[in-house]
């Protein structure tokens, strides 16, 4: 059931999946209104949400054009939607001028209150925040009903599978949940009470499914990401206030922002092949090496986020996440992609790139790096593509004469798909590092092929790394493929924290 339903979630990307949720749950709280189970006129509703969007939709194309950056339509939707969510819909012509601004403040926020070109706080909540202050028009967070909560609930629980954000969720459930009840008990209030109007009455859940979760402004690694869900959530109690001062749902958010900032500066870079090259690995795969005017810092095996405007996107956006294979010590960022005959319109536009195209490179995280102990044994397992942070480290690790205990298997369908092996090669040259290749289609295998045949096996990581069982275990491919490896690791007696996964939300 849960791989059917990882399946499926894996067929859209995460944006979009973001997009049909909250569209279903503004389609939902529609039907409801109908049935006057929920005290809103449906048909304001309806129009404060195609307002919204049509506003924000000009505002980000306005600034887009004047910033000169490709323009995010999936992220302008997104932010429309939550909005209308959590502001009331108009009750007569005044609100829509409050309801205008917010669009504008929301969209406009994203391309001035930025740092190095990325913007610091969460597009929905900031533009509320400065509504609050300014206009004293504060966000309802309507969306927090019960008749609501069923729908908020399951499509969460997708989502937040979908993006594997778990850890930092359920750290910003409980910090809400143990701050408002010990600040209700310590002021004397029915604690059983406090935590059903949390649950059932609050924006508690929309909050920790779809606010907190935009990639863009949380912290990049996994350890950051938890007590930033664990700080927002203290902040979110509605008990927490400084004298007469309570803060909002928004402003817990806001101040979050800050934190995500100050613990992870954000960097973005627009990258042209002007000073590019792009270099026909073989297959369907390729290499994009790019040059960029200021140097990135970045741990080997890290990824960013990558955006290239183009005509008529299809339902996969215009955004995607790959890794980096290029290591900290070049001085180019590398990515190796693969284009299937059926690629998306993001990989036709980026393989029929001109030196006039620009894509724009940005949010850079990821914890699939290499561990702090150098003594600490590795084993890597690669399917495809999955090689390029291997890729990163090890080429890493040769540039700085780092001698580790790697193992590194490789699998391939065909001889022709191997791809970095010069980098390889040197690392078992110069520091000992093994690769083992093996080719999973056996027909395919020239005469002259001396590696292994076949899927990697449990016996093949038996022989070639003996005490697997005190290795750190990495893996890198298609889903199916980490999934399947994970659990067979586990059955051959791997402890779970010893399995690293790399991991690429919105992936599809």
């Amino acid at each position: 059931m849960i791989k059917a339903i990882d399946n499926l979630l894996n067929r859209v990307t995460m944006y979009r999946l973001v997009a049909y949720y909250l569209a279903g749950l503004i389609a939902i709280a529609v039907l409801l209104s109908f049935a006057h189970i929920l005290p809103y006129d449906p048909f304001a509703l309806l129009f404060t949400t195609g307002f919204l969007i049509a506003v924000s939709w000009l505002t980000n194309a306005l600034f887009a054009r004047v910033f000169r950056v490709p323009a995010n339509v999936e992220s302008t939707y997104i932010t429309a939607l939550i909005l209308a969510l959590i502001v009331n819909p108009l009750s007569g012509y005044p609100d829509l001028l409050v309801i205008g601004w917010i669009g504008v403040l929301a969209m406009a926020s994203k391309y001035i209150l930025a740092i190095g070109g990325k913007h610091v706080f969460n597009p929905a909540a900031i533009a509320v925040t400065i509504t609050a202050v300014f206009l004293s028009q504060t966000a309802s967070w309507w969306i927090a009903s019960g008749p609501m909560l069923p729908f908020v609930l399951i499509g969460g629980v997708l989502l937040v599978r979908k993006l594997r954000r778990g850890g930092m969720v359920f750290s910003f459930f409980i910090s809400a949940l143990i701050t408002s009840v010990l600040l209700s008990a310590l002021a004397g209030s029915d604690v059983a009470m406090t935590v059903r109007e949390m649950l059932t009455a609050s924006p508690l859940l929309f909050f920790g499914f779809v606010i907190i979760t935009e990639p863009l402004t949380m912290p990049p690694t996994q350890s950051l990401q938890y007590g930033y869900g664990a700080l927002t959530g203290f902040l979110f109690s509605p008990q927490v206030h400084f004298g007469s001062f309570y803060i909002t749902p928004e402003l817990a958010m806001v101040l979050g922002n800050v934190f995500s900032y100050l613990v992870s500066p954000k960097q973005k870079l627009v990258l042209t092949l002007r000073d590019a090259t792009r270099i026909h690995l073989g297959a369907d795969l390729w290499d994009f090496v790019f040059t960029p005017s200021r140097r990135l810092s970045y741990a080997p095996g890290q990824y960013m986020e990558w955006t290239l405007g183009h005509a008529d996107p299809d339902s996969r956006g215009n955004r995607r996440y790959f890794t980096l294979a290029s290591s900290p010590t070049e001085n180019n960022l590398r990515v190796g992609i693969k284009f299937p005959s059926n690629a998306s319109t993001f990989k036709q536009s980026m393989l029929a790139m001109d030196q006039n195209s620009s894509i724009v490179a940005a949010q850079l995280a990821g914890d699939f790096t290499l561990p702090s102990d150098r003594s600490q044994k590795i084993v890597m397992i690669a399917g495809g593509i999955g090689i390029t942070p291997f890729r990163s480290m090890i080429k890493y690790l040769v540039d700085m004469h780092e001698r580790r205990d790697v193992v590194l298997f490789y699998a391939n369908r065909a001889i022709e798909d191997i791809v970095y092996r010069d980098v390889f090669d040197a690392a078992r040259q110069k520091l000992g590092i093994k690769t083992i290749y093996t080719l999973t289609d056996k027909t395919r295998a020239p005469k002259y092929w001396n590696g292994a045949l076949g899927h990697i096996t449990p016996e093949m990581i038996r022989k070639e790394a003996p005490d697997y069982a005190n290795c750190l275990f990495y893996l890198s491919g298609p889903n199916s493929m980490v999934t399947s490896f994970e659990e067979t690791l586990v059955r051959m007696g791997v402890s779970e924290r010893q399995i690293k996964k790399d991991f690429f939300p919105g992936f599809a």
